[in-house]
């Protein structure tokens, strides 16, 4: 099982231009060694709040081995740019994802998302419905569904002054009580580690203010022509599974799939249950 180091050091990374700001992303990619020669899209990985890229660990590696994968560190998150004066909202997360994916030179991807990862997915579908064939979403932010009150309490100026300790702490918290079961150390940790320097705990505070419940109320939902899956862990109490429910209605070519014994991280509680059930879904 892939460590959080070994992950931050198998990252690429490249500089794209958001809303006049040119921005260092982070992204973590393999696959079979003829890239896209299957004529199959890309599959694109989009993480939430507070995780990275490294949510993904153990869902990649099955889906690299058939298709390109990509799985980016979204903007103030993970190994991608952290610094002040720039747009963490989902809206300008859509922006760096169209513009990272037209740098990778993809036209057409599968979007699979979870949380904040799955709002600016739903965003990007339901702005360019010709690029994105198949949309995966697991517990995503959507319609008024968020934000909650974790991640409302991250966003208070008061969460800027806090202890490291105590930061790490609410972390912890979030990442071993939000687990189904006994959490893995290594994921707890890997989830933490962005977090724990004096520019990772700012980033955090910016990214959770940034949270903006009008940039999903506004979407028109129908205009979403991919064809979705709802890999929805049932259980999670902050992004509930009505929200899927919802979604298939609106969403003309969804299908529901739950995932039981599984709270909101869903890749991380059912991570072998996931990938098979994405991999079905993908071929």
């Amino acid at each position: 099982m892939v460590s959080h180091d070994t992950w931050s050091n198998q990252q690429s990374s490249t500089a794209v231009t958001v809303d006049g700001h040119d921005l260092e992303v982070a992204y973590y990619e393999a696959g079979p060694d003829d890239g896209d020669a299957s004529g199959d899209p890309p599959v694109v990985f989009l993480h939430g709040i507070p995780t990275w890229s490294f949510l993904w660990r153990d869902i990649v590696p099955p889906v690299a081995a058939e298709r390109r994968t990509i799985a980016p560190d979204l903007l103030g998150y993970g190994n991608s740019a952290m610094h002040d004066g720039f747009d963490r909202s989902i809206r300008a997360q859509e922006r760096l994802l169209e513009a990272l994916l037209e740098d990778l030179g993809c036209e057409t991807v599968a979007l699979v998302a979870h949380d904040i990862g799955g709002g600016v997915a739903l965003r990007y579908a339901a702005h360019n419905p010709e690029s994105v064939e198949q949309l995966v979403l697991s517990n995503a932010v959507c319609y008024d569904s968020w934000p909650v009150e974790f991640i409302s309490t991250l966003g208070l100026p008061k969460t800027a002054a806090l202890e490291r300790s105590e930061l790490e702490a609410r972390l912890e918290s979030a990442f071993v009580d939000g687990a189904f079961g006994e959490a893995d150390p290594e994921f707890v940790e890997g989830m933490k580690a962005p977090w724990l320097t004096d520019e990772g705990h700012v980033s955090l505070v910016r990214n959770a203010v940034a949270t903006n419940t009008n940039h999903t109320t506004e979407l028109d939902y129908e205009s979403i022509a991919a064809e979705t899956l709802l890999l929805w862990g049932e259980d999670d109490v902050m992004q509930p599974y009505r929200y899927a429910e919802r979604l298939a209605d609106d969403i003309s070519e969804a299908e529901l799939a739950p995932l039981s014994d599984a709270y909101h991280w869903v890749p991380e509680d059912r991570p072998g249950v996931y990938s098979d059930r994405l991999l079905e879904f993908l071929e």
